[in-house]
Order: C-alpha cells, then sequence, then structure tokens
C-alpha cells in the first residue's frame, strides 16, 4: 500500500499523526493540500513527504484518504478523478485498483463512485474530532471493489487514532448523531458542571478537572464494564443521598428526552443533506 492523504487540516492531520505515530507508517505517506503549509508542517513527521499538487499525489499513492469538508467535494473530485485518468494512462495500469477512502459527512459512496467511476475502491468512515488525541470513534462502511486487504489496512488506520466499527451505510446517519455530532454534547455538559462547580466555590481549573475526569471515567465504565447505563447509574445512587436527587431534577427536566432529541435532529440533518 503507497499510502496518500488530499487534505491536511485538524482531521486529516489527526489521523495521519495517528498513524504515524502508531509505529505502523513503515513505508512513505504523501500528502497534498492547497494550502502547503499544512502540508509542509505534516512533513517533518517520519515518513511523511508533501507532494506539490493533486496529480503528485495521484501518481505517488494507491489509496488516497479525502480529508476534505464536503462543501468542496464538487469543486475537488472531478479534479481528483481527472488526476487518476491520467495517471493511470500514464502507468499503464501500475495501480488498477485504487482505494479512495472519504471522511466527509453527506458524502455518500454511491455519490464518490459517480464521480470516481464505479471500479473504483471506496470506503466511507465517519470519524469525529477527538481522533485528535487519539481517542476517536468512527464507523466504516464499503462498496464491493474494495478487497480485504485493503480494508483491513483502512481498519487499522483508524484504530490507530480511537476505535472504529463496520456498518451499514444506511446506518451512518445515526453514527452521525451519536458519536460523530456528540462530542459537542458532552461539551455542553461539562461546561454546565464546571460553570456550576465555579457557582459554588470550586476554581475553573479544579472544576474543570472534576467534571472531565468524572465524564471519563464514566464513560470506560460503559465501555469496560458489562452492566448498562441504566444499572451504573442505579449503583451510583444511595437512597436519600445526593445522587438521587440530582437524577430527580434530570428526569423532571427530560434530560434523557431533550438528548435524544438531538440526536434525532443530527441524524435528521444528516440525511438531508446526504447525496
Amino acid at each position: 500500500m503507497k499510502l496518500g492523504f488530499l487534505g491536511a487540516g485538524n482531521m486529516g492531520g489527526a489521523i495521519l499523526k495517528g498513524w504515524v505515530g502508531s509505529g505502523a507508517a513503515t513505508e512513505t505517506v504523501y500528502v497534498y493540500d492547497a494550502d502547503a503549509e499544512k502540508a509542509n508542517a505534516m512533513a517533518a513527521l517520519p515518513n511523511v513527504v508533501a507532494v506539490r499538487d493533486m496529480q503528485s499525489l495521484v501518481d505517488a499513492a494507491d489509496t488516497i484518504i479525502i480529508a476534505l469538508k464536503p462543501n468542496v467535494f464538487d469543486a475537488v473530485i472531478p479534479d481528483l478523478a481527472a488526476c487518476v485518468a491520467a495517471s493511470n494512462a500514464n502507468n499503464a495500469g501500475e495501480y488498477p485498483a485504487r482505494l479512495f477512502v472519504s471522511i466527509a459527512a453527506g458524502i455518500s459512496i454511491a455519490w464518490l463512485e459517480s464521480v470516481l467511476g464505479s471500479e473504483a475502491g471506496v470506503i466511507r468512515v465517519m470519524p469525529n474530532t477527538p481522533a485528535m488525541i487519539g481517542c476517536g470513534m468512527a464507523a466504516c462502511s464499503r462498496n464491493g471493489q474494495v478487497s480485504d486487504a485493503q480494508y483491513d489496512v483502512v481498519m487499522r488506520i483508524f484504530s490507530a487514532i480511537g476505535k472504529i466499527v463496520p456498518v451499514d451505510e444506511a446506518l451512518m446517519d445515526a453514527v452521525i448523531g451519536i458519536s460523530g455530532s456528540s462530542p459537542a454534547y458532552a461539551y455542553m455538559y461539562l461546561q454546565a458542571l464546571i460553570s456550576a462547580g465555579v457557582r459554588l466555590g470550586l476554581s475553573e481549573a479544579d472544576a474543570r478537572v472534576f467534571a472531565a475526569q468524572s465524564a471519563m471515567g464514566a464513560a470506560k465504565m460503559v465501555l469496560e464494564t458489562d452492566e448498562s447505563p441504566e444499572q451504573l447509574r442505579i449503583n451510583v445512587c444511595s437512597p436519600g443521598g445526593t445522587t438521587i436527587e440530582a437524577v430527580n431534577v434530570l428526569e423532571k427536566t427530560g434530560f434523557m428526552d431533550i438528548l435524544e432529541q438531538a440526536v434525532d435532529a443530527a441524524a435528521e440533518k444528516s440525511k438531508r443533506m446526504t447525496r
């Protein structure tokens, strides 16, 4: 596999740094960004080379991670397809099975196939921003042109920056609601806890640590024990204690219903914008 990154912004850079940092990137990784400074910054990493244009990236790589925002796909992906056609002609089929990995919300596998060609191997991945610190959560779907070997490599790349789970592409809207967008909900929850802590007399720095560490610990309990979130909540709520008092307020104000409505709104937006 010869890996290339089209885009070296926050998410593309996070994936690239995670892959290189895992020690698994034993071959040269190529990167191109319209902002040359971003690409050159990535070139400071071991085994990473910044290339001058998209054609150079396509000529060098047989697996391309498209780390671009959805609003530029109409302009960029046709150019990418043209570069692939030119490279195939010049290299006389050196890369007959190119793989494209898209991390953009709202861009379906079918749309990518319509531009890149039905013979293109396409994997759609939906990551989230904690990938920047190696704690990401991603979902992936692939078309029928992707070999098991190609798929395994992509799974390893995203496993280097967190967790990745294969899903049917029809479930991507749900994934966006509960994973892709949900860090924002968590930050709002933490912001409220920190604000309450400051109001009750803690310093902001201490309140930040108390809130964030507790949330991280609760998340690990869900991931690393067999008990349901409901049972874990019950375990914390001693009868007549402080926690049950707080939980009663959350239940009366519809806390869980509000979160489900937020997830539904994100999923519905994803459906409307997908093409």
